[in-house]
């Protein structure tokens, strides 16, 4: 399975604008909100909730603000409901996207979602429009530590019928069918590996070029994405420079 793996979420503190990094806890604690009030707040019963939590501390968010969430999305926040959906469209070039919406407004989430595309160039796409170029993929990323080998990811992967492990420089990626998610970031855990974030995403087959003028709009589209409180997660095909690709 090749293709672009994206796992900018757990980089989400390196993100260059202080309202990107102001919106990382907002939709953080808006996963977990949902997660909670699918599943219930104890993390032994909600494999979901596992999987953010992970996200949650690989973003540094303090402990206290994660519990707080789990309190609010358990009590007052009850109340407000969350719709989940994607959109899909074309940034720059022709450039393939796709947007995990999370969100309490989809009439402000569809405005804000078409204006960042028109803005940079791109256009909003109808559904399955791009998402026939992306597989859909659990995709569990382990942290690199002292010890910690391909060979030895390698092995564990396979014994939990994962399909393809990859190293991009900082972190190895694990990807297996979508149904496995669960199983295989526990049989990870147990394996001993720091499980930094385990999703569903939507992977790219292939990777594409884009010209130094389109790929800086591209990388301004991305930071306004960053920015929504409202997009909770976004894929695309683009080969970008300071990413390790496969």
């Amino acid at each position: 399975m090749s293709g672009h793996s994206k796992w900018s979420t757990i980089k989400r503190d390196k993100a260059k604008t202080d309202s990107a990094r102001g919106a990382v806890f907002t939709k953080i604690g808006r996963e977990i909100a949902v997660a909670v009030k699918q599943g219930g707040s104890d993390p032994a019963m909600n494999p979901r909730l596992v999987n953010i939590l992970a996200k949650a501390r690989a973003n540094n968010m303090p402990n206290d603000n994660i519990q707080r969430s789990i309190k609010k999305a358990a009590g007052e926040l009850g109340a407000v409901n969350y719709e989940e959906f994607t959109y899909e469209g074309y940034g720059p070039g022709g450039s393939a996207v796709i947007c995990e919406i999370l969100t309490d407004n989809k009439n402000r989430a569809a405005s804000d979602v078409r204006h960042i595309f028109d803005r940079y160039g791109g256009s909003l796409g109808t559904t399955g429009s791009v998402s026939y170029l992306f597989d859909r993929c659990a995709v569990v990323v382990i942290a690199k530590k002292a010890g910690v080998t391909e060979d030895k990811v390698f092995e564990a992967a396979m014994e939990a019928e994962a399909d393809d492990v990859a190293d991009l420089g900082e972190v190895f990626t694990v990807k297996a069918q979508p149904a496995r998610l669960n199983n295989l970031r526990q049989a990870l855990d147990k394996s001993g590996f720091e499980i930094v974030n385990a999703a569903i995403e939507f992977v790219a087959q292939a990777a594409m070029e884009l010209e130094p003028e389109k790929l800086g709009s591209f990388k301004k589209m991305l930071e306004k994405f960053d920015e929504s409180d409202d997009i909770q997660e976004y894929y695309h095909n683009v080969n970008l420079p300071e990413e390790t690709e496969e």
